[in-house]
């Protein structure tokens, strides 16, 4: 059988991992297949740089514009990241017909539009199973095995650099800064880290879950973001205290009406006995809330050079078996097109902490601006006196403007000298 030919973009972490399992399990991906899969070349940045494997350097190029249009390309993958010259390199391959694996995330939240266009047009295939949580089989379940069902929520951690430091501040009681320099000492964080801990990576993962499971476009900028930069040790603690843990959630949620969605990345306390609680370190998981089959639950490494080669691989291999067979996998599904809805519509449940002035009358004033906005208070409890008074009040459910409001109305309130933290309450209704 003639061989398939593959043009690789990058050769780092992911690129290096992608030739090593290529090479190592040739036979194996020949017969999955039905045809030998051959690297045609290797697009690089400087090609003497030092690589983490063994590369034949002929196949290596800088051109990687020459490389992804040639006649007898087959299949591209794309593992350089970012937004140009990844955006164009992918239109350019798929344009000619070529199929396309990709683990770029943020191209696909911010464009993913164009990339799904020039597939439909190209008549080649686009598959993106590596773009959120590695390994973990996720995307394709959404867009394939749940496609006959109604899905109502995702719920998840889908990123484990912040799900590692997040831990350790709660298993060791470490602050964020110690937890954040422990976890890029291992390699989990970049040196910079903003991506991570303000919540941008997760958003466009976020993002491409929510395009999945309801049928419509979402772009990153539609993604309520927060990062865990403002999480101190004591939160940690308080959380603790109360049989909770805190953990950057994505949160992809259907509202009741069926009419839009709302797709939001935060901090958020879930109890213990939650199965999201005990994720720990690194790894990733992700609910998905569907009408017919109820919860699923999918777990695993959702980061690193040979879990996301592993997902890379899986769709190199149905993108061959398409090829051979004359055939494309699914299209971009937006049939439902249904709108963002704002974050202030979202319903959600808080967790106040109020350093108070110690004095009769206080608790029904602050209960007094929470019901004027429409928040009911569930729990209610006074830590400490004098100048240490302190209010630690949970919401009921309510929309995220009432409770914005309310804390912007306690602010200005002459008893309370700081609204100490604000944390959103989620899995426990």
């Amino acid at each position: 059988m003639k061989p398939l030919k593959v043009a690789l973009l990058g050769c780092g972490v992911v690129g290096s991992q992608v030739i090593r399992l290529m090479h190592e399990q040739a036979g194996d991906l020949a017969a999955r297949v039905g045809a030998p899969l051959e690297l045609a070349g290797v697009a690089v940045r400087r090609l003497g740089r030092k690589r983490d494997v063994e590369v034949d350097p002929a196949l290596l190029t800088t051109d990687a514009e020459a490389l992804v249009t040639r006649d007898d390309v087959d299949i591209v993958i794309e593992v350089i990241g970012g937004i140009e010259p990844a955006r164009s390199l992918i239109v350019s391959a798929l344009s000619r017909g070529k199929s396309v694996v990709t683990a770029n995330k943020a191209l696909l939240a911010a464009d993913g539009a164009t990339l799904h266009e020039a597939a439909r047009t190209g008549r080649g295939d686009l598959y993106f199973e590596a773009s959120v949580a590695g390994a973990i089989p996720l995307l394709r379940p959404l867009r394939e095995s749940l496609a006959g069902d109604h899905v109502k929520r995702v719920l998840g951690i889908v990123n484990g650099t912040t799900n590692y430091i997040l831990d350790k501040m709660d298993s060791t009681g470490a602050s964020f800064t110690d937890a954040l320099e422990e976890a890029q000492t291992l390699g989990y964080a970049e040196a910079d880290p903003t991506a991570d801990v303000e919540g941008f990576d997760a958003a466009a993962k976020a993002a491409i879950l929510a395009g999945l499971a309801f049928h419509s476009r979402v772009r990153a900028e539609e993604v309520h973001r927060e990062g865990i930069t403002d999480i101190t040790a004591t939160d940690v603690a308080s959380a603790n205290a109360m049989g909770y843990v805190i953990k950057l959630l994505a949160i992809c949620a259907r509202s009741d009406d069926g009419r839009s969605f709302g797709v939001r990345v935060h901090p958020a306390m879930i109890p213990r006995s939650h199965p999201l609680a005990g994720v720990r370190e690194a790894y990733n998981a992700v609910f998905v809330e569907a009408e017919s089959a109820g919860q699923l639950m999918f777990y695993g490494k959702g980061a690193g050079g040979a879990p996301t080669a592993s997902a890379v691989l899986g769709d190199l291999v149905a993108v061959g078996r398409n090829r051979l067979a004359g055939t494309r996998g699914p299209e971009e599904s937006t049939y439902a097109d249904l709108a963002v809805h704002p974050m202030g519509d979202t319903v959600t449940r808080c967790h106040v902490a109020l350093d108070v002035a110690d004095k009769p009358g206080v608790l029904a004033r602050v209960a007094e601006l929470f019901a004027k906005h429409d928040v009911s208070i569930q729990t209610v409890r006074q830590e400490g006196h004098g100048d240490d008074a302190q209010l630690v009040i949970v919401t009921h459910r309510a929309t995220d403007a009432a409770l914005t409001a309310t804390m912007e109305g306690l602010r200005e309130l002459d008893i309370v000298r700081a609204v100490a933290s604000v944390m959103r309450v989620e899995g426990d209704e």
